[in-house]
């Protein structure tokens, strides 16, 4: 099993970046996606651009504070949570992604897997917030 706890600074508000991570509907800000498809108010799958799908169930979801959820897909299940906190100059927003590989031998991979997709997202939502 694979952990990776990542805490980014965002010079704007807490409602701001809980929108626009937390909004479904409209995530072309995302490089890696092709689509999300929700399924209702807890469940969700990603489908990436190469066409693979992972499927997402919100298991806690405390508005402007903390979001977490599962995923699951036919190489992986794990969790995530996001902690969003305001401060004087922004908002910190702390990740934690915990992943479990499920083919023994895709278990070296994973830490670095993990890494990549957490600098992915977090360099597309700034990215996002800039505009």
């Amino acid at each position: 099993m694979a952990v990776s706890k990542v805490t980014v600074h965002f010079p704007c508000s807490v409602e701001r970046i809980w929108q626009v991570m937390t909004d479904l509907s409209h995530t072309a800000w995302r490089s890696d996606l092709k689509r999300v498809e929700v399924l209702d108010e807890t469940h969700f799958v990603e489908h990436t651009k190469s066409g693979y799908a992972t499927r997402f169930t919100v298991t806690a979801c405390e508005p402007l504070r903390r979001w977490v959820f599962t995923m699951e897909n036919d190489n992986m299940s794990g969790s995530w949570e996001g902690i969003f906190e305001a401060s004087e100059d922004g908002t910190r927003l702390q990740c934690t992604e915990t992943i479990k590989a499920k083919h023994w031998w895709m278990r070296p991979f994973v830490p670095g897997y993990l890494k990549r997709q957490q600098r992915l997202y977090l360099d597309d939502l700034r990215r996002n917030l800039q505009q």
